[in-house]
Parts: structure tokens; C-alpha cells; sequence
């Protein structure tokens, strides 16, 4: 639509609309002109990096790791690929609560396993509890699939919560994938999300996601991490090196320069997000048929829009497609999530845009 000249506003996008640091584009450019860096290097990733996300990960996560235990992969989401097939067999069952992210049920899938959804609700934070947890636990309960701050909630555990968590499923033999991506983008006064990983004591069966590309706007670098016991990570290092090798040398030093430089840009791109959050918010909470709660983390608002629901559109997902028709803005409908009856929209993107976008929703749904 776009295309054809249509003024199409998106609230879909799933990544910061800032730019890369100057300073990380800087140290691209000269990895780019040392010709160490125009040839094959180690599958797990360069040692220095390897290093620095041990120091990140000690700081920002809370949790001590040595370098053998990391993994540099192309992007968080080949992370999770990896780590889904080393830990799971055929039938093996995996708690995924939901709403989730739609890359999981996929990942999950193609190494065999089984993906068990757990829904929560809006008036429970969209977070899961351990008596949730314990009604859908089987014999074949394999890994517990973690996500604070939530895509495409904003859901942020407490450490209490995750903790309680932790502790159910470090006494279930249950792994733990924790998806820590968006743990900076954080409000409400805090700097990082809790990690369940340094909040539950004892709990060793867990793989720690990460990356670039959410905290530095470096999505198209395509650089992230998991972390786990030596023998997980080993057996993700020799499906990597048949899968793609070593993870591009010039963004390996570009997410060196991100996590060891300045970090201003963090902060600066939080603010930003916190302002559009409470705009967002104040301005859906406005809209008749819908309901919409604070965000405590990431950049995405998941309002219910049951509300709205009826013969003229009966789910989500034909709501979002009158919205783009009508209205001329695009959102993601909750039926990709595991979340019918919701929507997502992505606050990552100019404070004008926003602005105008909801306005063109509140006037096509009506105003309270």
C-alpha cells in the first residue's frame, strides 16, 4: 500500500527505530579494513568478544560465566534455534506461555518438540505463575521457555516471581531457556530486568539468550549469544559450524565495541521509549472497546480489543485488516502471539507517527 502512495503508519515493527552508535559504526569500518578480518575465524566467536559478553553478562544479568560456556551466533534468534535442538528430542514438551513471541513455537517444532501453551491474562500482567506452570506439567515436561521483559507484552517479572519460577523448575528437572534480549529496555526507574538465572539459587539446567540487537539498534548486525553448560554449548558450536560457521567478523566487532563503549545511547533510546509508552498508553486507554495496560519493558503495547469484537469483525486478525484499510495503520493481530482478541503495536517509531496513528484508530473506534 505503501508502495502504491497510500499514507500507511506501521505500529508493527519489532525494532528500535534509532540508528546505530556512531562510535559501533566507527569500529565497523576500521574491522573492515584489517584484513585479519576478511577470513574464517573461531565458530564460537572471537575471543575477545567472548570475553566481553562474560563481563556484560556478570554485570547486566548478574550471572558469572566463563568464556567456554558461550556461544556468539548470527542473531539471538539462531541462538534459540540452536539451543532447542541441543537440548530437545523427539516429544520432548515445552511450556511455552503465551501470549509469546512467534519464533518459538517454529524453533520449538523443528527440533522435535512439542510446544504446550500456558495462557495468562491481562489481569494477571500477561505473567505466568507456578500453579500455571504445575497444571501443564507432564512426564514429558522437558524445558520451560522464559521471557522478561515480554515480546510482545512488555511483561517484567519481579525477582521474586522469577525466582519462584526458577525454583519450580530447578526441583522439576525442568531446563530453563531465558530470553533475556530486551533486558535493558526497562522503566519505571529500573535499569535491567531481573535475570532468572541469578535469582534462583541452584539452578543449573539454563540457557541464557542475548544480543545487540534490541539495547544498540543493531538488529540488521545480526549478533547475539546463548550461554549454558559447556556441554550444551558445545553440542550448539557443532551445529553452528555445519550450519553457518562463524558469526560475520566485522559485526563481531561492532557488538565488541557495543557492549564495551560508551553507553549513553542506552539510556538516551529508554527515555524516548518511556515517553512514547505513556503516550501510547494514555491515548489507547481512550478508545472505546479497548483495554490497555502499562508495559513495564520493551517497546510494544498488546491493548485487548475483544471489545470491538462482533459480525463485522469476529477476531483480531480481521480487525488489524480494516485498520490497515480504513485507517491507513498496520498492527500485528494477536492470533501470532497465541493471543486472539489482542493486538500489537510497536512504540518504536517517531513521536508524530505515533501520535497520528492511534488518532486515526481512536477515530475509527470511537472514543469514550
Amino acid at each position: 500500500m505503501a508502495a502504491a502512495g497510500r499514507d500507511v503508519i506501521s505500529f508493527g515493527a519489532g525494532e528500535p527505530d534509532f540508528p546505530t552508535p556512531d562510535h559501533v559504526v566507527a569500529a565497523a569500518v576500521r574491522a573492515a579494513g584489517d584484513p585479519s578480518n576478511h577470513h574464517y575465524t573461531a565458530n564460537v566467536g572471537l575471543p575477545p568478544l567472548r570475553a566481553a559478553i562474560a563481563q556484560y553478562t556478570k554485570t547486566h544479568s548478574g550471572v558469572d560465566v566463563g568464556d567456554s560456556q558461550i556461544l556468539v551466533t548470527n542473531g539471538a534468534k539462531q541462538a534459540i534455534f540452536q539451543a532447542f535442538a541441543a537440548l530437545l528430542d523427539p516429544g520432548d514438551e515445552v511450556l511455552l506461555p503465551a501470549p509469546h513471541w512467534v519464533t518459538y513455537p517454529s524453533g520449538i517444532e523443528l527440533a522435535g518438540g512439542i510446544s504446550v501453551s500456558v495462557p495468562t491474562d491481562m489481569e494477571g500482567g500477561f505473567k505466568v505463575t507456578v500453579g500455571d506452570l504445575e497444571s501443564h506439567l507432564t512426564a514429558k515436561t522437558k524445558l520451560l521457555v522464559f521471557v522478561s521483559p515480554s515480546n510482545p507484552t512488555g511483561a517484567v517479572y519481579t525477582a521474586a516471581e522469577a525466582a519462584a519460577i526458577g525454583e519450580w523448575a530447578r526441583d522439576n528437572d525442568v531446563w530453563v531457556l531465558t530470553d533475556e534480549i530486551y533486558q535493558r529496555l526497562v522503566y519505571d526507574g529500573e535499569d535491567t530486568a531481573p535475570s532468572i538465572a541469578a535469582v534462583t539459587r541452584g539452578l543449573d539446567d539454563v540457557v541464557l539468550i542475548n544480543g545487540v540487537a534490541k539495547s544498540f539498534a543493531m538488529t540488521g548486525w545480526r549478533v547475539g549469544w546463548m550461554i549454558g553448560p559447556d556441554d550444551v554449548v558445545a553440542a550448539a558450536a557443532r551445529h553452528q559450524s555445519h550450519a553457518t560457521g562463524n558469526v560475520n567478523n566485522v559485526a563481531q566487532i561492532a557488538a565488541l565495541e557495543a557492549i564495551t563503549g560508551p553507553q549513553d545511547s542506552v539510556a538516551t533510546m529508554r527515555e524516548a521509549f518511556d515517553k512514547r509508552r505513556q503516550t501510547m498508553v494514555s491515548m489507547l486507554s481512550q478508545a472505546r472497546g479497548v483495554t490497555c495496560a502499562e508495559p513495564a519493558g520493551a517497546f510494544y503495547v498488546f491493548p485487548g480489543v475483544e471489545g470491538l469484537l462482533g459480525e463485522a469483525h469476529p477476531n483480531s486478525a480481521a480487525l488489524a485488516e480494516s485498520l490497515l484499510e480504513e485507517a491507513g495503520v498496520a498492527v500485528v493481530p494477536g492470533e501470532s502471539f497465541g493471543a486472539p482478541g489482542h493486538v500489537r503495536l510497536s512504540y518504536a517509531l517517531s513521536d508524530s507517527d505515533l501520535e497520528q496513528g492511534v488518532t486515526r484508530m481512536l477515530d475509527m473506534f470511537g472514543r469514550l
